[in-house]
């Protein structure tokens, strides 16, 4: 089996029953703030525009790239369509001209060519994004193949019922805005960026120790940020506090962990993986590792020089001026909020999108969204007036796939971490916000499976997102951590440690000697 690696987490890979295009990104996403990292614009795409198989994992823009799928992808291919709640992924790319689908079920193999099969884990609670996520798993006579892409499959008892495998590949960095965009004061800032990078990596060794494949690949990250407003966000000194570390860190952490040693692919390099064997041919001149990681700000300086022409073009087409945001607003959310019990009895306060000019305040408890009046906010979100007038322009229903993941916004908050402040920009659209109030109205069910936890029964689902804390969960200090999205939960009274929403409340009981 041989992989090409096309950047991210774009792969390429030769079966005996055929190839399967993965996930390829190449157009700067996020308002332009996110550009593949090494660069790949330079990569002749050619030999990769004919699959047998294309294999998007969901619909995040360093995922899913309309534009090159549009310019470069022959639309026969047949689509392997994760087993999603809701038809997003398949309506966009019915759009686009694809025609053939193999829609999969969850966890169910399917038998092609030449005794090629493909598995797909697909993930579909609101933090997955109400369009899911999803990993791929590849199996031919020669190699089997795990590209858990930036997926969190949450039943490892499941993931490791499809093995053993001869590579693995997933994500090591950040994909998130956390916490470099809160106001937080600078020594708790870079406080939590050192726990969210030290959290973020950690989990990718949990998923690789547990996998145990002998071919580790780092993949899905990092971005790189070429305007000059973002730039401090790409790792160039290996700064413990940046959430972005590169391909190199996820080396050195695998070593001093004790696991295989990781292998680092460059857009452009080639991996022919067997059983028990793998060769790997990498680019030569500009394209090379030695080129891109011996003096990485360099790179970065080139890499930015070359796109600051178009990047200054895309911030013109920012539309401003065009829409009385407080109205267009007003329309557009307050029929959400009305089908949104769950929704608002989480929030129970004012969210603040301050645009500049004006404030929307977008009232959960009271249902409406009005301007601004100076009252007290749980959330406050500061963003250019632009970014948000796009997104009306648009009708985006995902504005974490748009403006959250481009870091161009400021934010405060009151208290800790509110899950139902992002899940609600995620579900612009009654369809999203049907599924997603659907999703949090079966967390309210009864759970009745425990497990044994040192001196505790303790359920065995986490009641954030439903991780098997069996095999996830870790325990220090009397604190139960949940290692898929590290929410915690103090052991003794079963209080949620991470939100202070009493539906995350943990069922535990302490069991006698």
């Amino acid at each position: 089996m041989r992989v090409t690696f096309l950047g991210h987490v774009g792969m390429y890979i030769e079966t005996d029953g055929g190839s399967i295009l993965c996930d390829p990104w190449f157009t700067p996403a996020y308002f332009g703030s996110w550009f593949p990292f090494p660069r790949n614009d330079t990569l002749d795409v050619t030999p990769f525009g004919t699959p047998d198989y294309l294999y998007i994992s969901h619909l995040h823009h360093d995922h899913y790239d309309p534009e090159w799928l549009a310019a470069h992808v022959d639309p026969r291919a047949t689509v392997l369509l994760p087993a999603f709640r809701v038809a997003h992924l398949e309506r966009e790319l019915r759009g686009l001209g694809f025609t053939d689908f193999i829609a999969t079920d969850h966890a169910e193999t399917v038998h092609l060519d030449a005794g090629l099969e493909v598995t797909i884990l697909a993930m579909t609670a609101p933090a997955d994004g109400p369009a899911g996520d999803s990993a791929l798993i590849v199996k031919d006579s020669t190699a089997s193949l795990l590209n858990q892409n930036d997926a969190r499959p949450r039943d490892l008892d499941e993931l490791e019922s499809f093995g053993p495998y001869d590579a693995h590949f997933t994500q090591f960095s950040g994909a998130i805005w956390y916490p470099m965009v809160y106001d937080f004061p600078p020594d708790e800032q870079r406080a939590l960026g050192i726990r969210k990078r030290a959290d973020q990596m950690e989990r990718a060794l949990h998923y690789f120790r547990d996998v145990d494949a002998p071919l580790l690949f780092p993949v899905a990250g990092p971005p790189c940020f070429l305007d000059d407003d973002l730039a401090m966000f790409n790792d160039v000194d290996g700064d413990p506090a940046n959430i972005f570390p590169d391909q190199y860190a996820c080396v050195d952490a695998l070593a001093a962990a004790g696991l295989p040693a990781g292998l680092v692919l460059v857009p452009g390099s080639m991996a022919t993986i067997g059983h028990g064997s793998c060769t790997i041919e990498h680019p030569t001149g500009a394209m090379a590792p030695e080129a891109i990681f011996a003096d990485k700000r360099a790179y970065l300086d080139r890499y930015r020089r070359d796109w600051a022409e178009w990047l200054a073009g895309e911030k013109v087409r920012w539309p401003r001026g065009q829409y009385d945001v407080v109205a267009e607003l007003k329309t557009w959310f307050e029929p959400l909020l009305e089908i949104a019990p769950y929704t608002r009895r989480g929030l129970d306060g004012i969210v603040l999108l301050h645009v500049g000019d004006v404030g929307v305040a977008i009232d959960f408890p009271a249902g409406e969204v009005r301007e601004w009046a100076g009252e007290a906010v749980l959330h406050r979100i500061d963003v250019d007036r632009a970014l948000v007038e796009s997104l009306i322009q648009r009708h985006i229903e995902d504005w974490v796939n748009e403006l959250f993941l481009s870091c161009r916004f400021r934010a405060h908050r009151e208290g800790p971490y509110n899950e139902y402040v992002y899940t609600f920009f995620k579900c612009l659209s009654v369809e999203r916000m049907a599924f997603c109030e659907g999703y949090y109205a079966t967390l309210a069910e009864p759970v009745d499976e425990s497990f044994r936890c040192g001196d505790y029964l303790v359920q065995k689902r986490c009641p954030h997102l439903r991780a098997d804390l069996e095999r996830f969960g870790t325990v220090e200090n009397g604190v139960l951590e949940c290692k898929v999205h590290h929410w915690r939960f103090d052991l003794a009274t079963g209080r949620c440690l991470t939100s202070d929403d009493a539906e995350h409340h943990l069922r535990t009981e302490r069991v006698e000697q």
